[in-house]
């Protein structure tokens, strides 16, 4: 049986690089751009009003800001992944997107493979944030705030769903184990895989593992 595709809200200004975009997402089939808009109120009104799995948005848009728009997005619907679009990733403005609790961010210009491998992430529940985005977090966790202290006890911003399946591959489940466990699908599991890899900037299940019990994010014992 043929998997629903995921349901693209598609949010850009520039319209010839909306529709070259528009264009590529269509042709994978596990993707569907469902509507398309031109700037952020536009886009608030549609999620409003139609179901979408997923929202691509350009953060230099006109009127309110794709800022702006993330945070009214997720105001209205907490669980909608927003996925930024964005030719800057400055360590400022990745705070930013974190405070308005966008799932990530993708630069303009990278292979479309990837840009697709994240909105597929996004939609699975994952995170996207690429290496530079990484370090600012880890940064972030390991600097001198009031609660830094605290922060440096925590996965660097894993969802729920990061930390359980941290904790299985630190226990030595394979992928099929853990989506049996989690009762999610095997490909569901290697999306958050690559995402807790990226996040936590290690090149396989085991450095992740490793740096987990480093940290005290999981027990050892495990």
């Amino acid at each position: 049986m043929t998997a629903e595709p995921i349901d693209i809200l598609l949010v850009e200004d520039d319209e010839l690089f909306r529709l070259g975009l528009s264009t590529r997402l269509q042709q994978e089939p596990a993707l569907r751009v469902a509507a398309e808009a031109e700037d952020g109120e536009t886009a608030i009104a549609l999620v409003k009003q139609q179901t979408f799995d997923v929202v691509v948005l350009d953060i230099g848009l006109p009127g309110i800001g794709g800022i702006e728009a993330c945070r009214q997005i997720k105001q209205q619907q907490p669980t909608l992944p927003v996925l930024i679009l964005t030719s800057h990733n400055q360590p400022a403005l990745i705070a930013r997107l974190i405070e308005a609790q966008a799932q990530g961010y993708c630069v303009k210009g990278i292979a479309a493979e990837t840009l697709v491998l994240a909105i597929r992430s996004v939609a699975a529940g994952a995170t996207w944030w690429d290496a530079i985005a990484s370090q600012a977090i880890q940064s972030a966790f390991q600097g001198h705030s009031p609660q830094a202290e605290e922060m440096s006890t925590a996965p660097p911003l894993l969802t729920k769903r990061e930390q359980e399946i941290l904790t299985l591959m630190a226990a030595g489940h394979s992928n099929q184990e853990i989506a049996d466990a989690l009762y999610i699908a095997p490909g569901t599991v290697r999306v958050h895989v690559h995402a807790i890899l990226q996040k936590l900037d290690v090149r396989d299940r085991t450095q992740a593992v490793i740096l987990a019990m480093q940290n005290g994010w999981i027990g050892a014992e495990r």
